[in-house]
């Protein structure tokens, strides 16, 4: 399953103390069971002192089999462990997707 993939992958990478990876394939015009869309919550010591566009390049990289092979979309939230408490521990929601015949 390629969600477990992916947690496997930032668990090892990152040694996340909160990590919450969700297919939201569900929310696009694809076919039912489809592993093609995902939003990740990581929280990590490791993106201390790290621009936005630092952390996720850490993502894309630790995931870049994946993401070339069989992710189409890919959502990150990344937080220290601060910024995630100064967030109440709450990501934001994804939108729906407006393409296709949804």
């Amino acid at each position: 399953m390629l969600q477990e993939i992916i947690e496997k992958k930032l668990t090892e990478t990152f040694a996340p103390t909160h990590l919450k990876v969700i297919n939201e394939s569900y929310m696009h015009n694809v076919a039912p069971g489809s592993e093609s869309h995902f939003k990740v919550v990581i929280v990590s010591e490791n993106f201390a002192g790290l621009r936005l566009i630092a952390r996720h390049r850490q993502v894309n990289q630790a995931l870049a089999d994946e993401l070339a092979n069989h992710i189409h979309a890919l959502s990150m939230h990344t937080y220290t462990e601060q910024e995630w408490q100064e967030h109440n521990q709450i990501a934001p929601d994804s939108p729906m997707c407006m393409g296709g015949d949804k």
